[in-house]
């Protein structure tokens, strides 16, 4: 059921799959006056990094928004009151943004593909990355629709949504940012858009891996404790 709501929803579905591939094709048209300081090329560095956006744009803006307006209307009272726990409710939520993210990943992927890239991906690095970022923001993005009203959970997901495409090391890599690098690296976003980054070269990134089950489980144990379903 949770799949088939979001899949109905044209707002969440722009979010998640036309504005990351407006990213991709925008940023690999401007990508000659970034200097992304790799010995690869910009598509091969920009397609995992908007995989990881896409990621970030379903788990975290898509369903804190729903979730909050879900809360708003009355819909999660009323599943309050059926032998539905939180964490029943947080899981039936991330198998549909899992479903939604294998239709990301296939648009994007092709997507790439036609415009040159050429990944040496690590199967095992790419799913582990991908299922510990939903855990991640799916946890986070839970805990801002159980706490605050709709409004502020609209206004709160897109700009933080917003700060982590400029300043989270989700697109670009994070030597692209100088001095800040070593700090954005630690952020959910960072740590997912370097794990791709790594998974699509052939490796499977161990640390960032690490930050992101920290992540996961910080942000499942804070929403199963402070979601309130009214």
């Amino acid at each position: 059921m949770e799949t088939k709501l979001l899949l109905r929803n044209g707002e969440q579905l722009l979010l998640a799959v036309v504005i990351p591939l407006l990213v991709l094709v925008g940023a690999v048209r401007g990508a000659p006056r970034l200097d992304l300081d790799s010995p690869h090329t910009s598509i091969d560095v920009l397609t995992p990094g908007v995989l990881a956006l896409a990621v970030m744009s379903t788990a975290f803006t898509s369903l804190a928004i729903a979730t909050g307006f879900e809360r708003r209307y009355g819909v999660l009272k009323r599943l309050g009151t059926a032998p539905l726990s939180r964490s029943a409710l947080l899981g039936g939520k991330v198998g549909a943004l899992l479903c939604v993210e294998v239709l990301q990943f296939l648009v994007i992927g092709v997507v790439g593909l036609l415009l040159g890239w050429s990944p040496d991906l690590s199967v095992v690095g790419v799913l582990l990355a991908v299922l510990l970022g939903t855990g991640a923001f799916a946890g986070l993005g839970m805990l801002l629709a159980g706490t605050l009203r709709a409004e502020a959970t609209l206004a709160g997901a897109n700009l933080v949504y917003l700060l982590l495409l400029a300043g989270g090391a989700v697109v670009l890599p994070a030597e692209a940012y100088g001095g800040l690098g070593d700090v954005v690296s630690w952020l959910p976003s960072g740590a997912l858009g370097e794990a791709m980054r790594t998974a699509c070269e052939g490796s499977v990134p161990g640390r960032d891996l690490l930050i992101l089950a920290a992540w996961a489980v910080a942000g499942t144990a804070a929403a199963a404790r402070w979601f309130r379903w009214e």
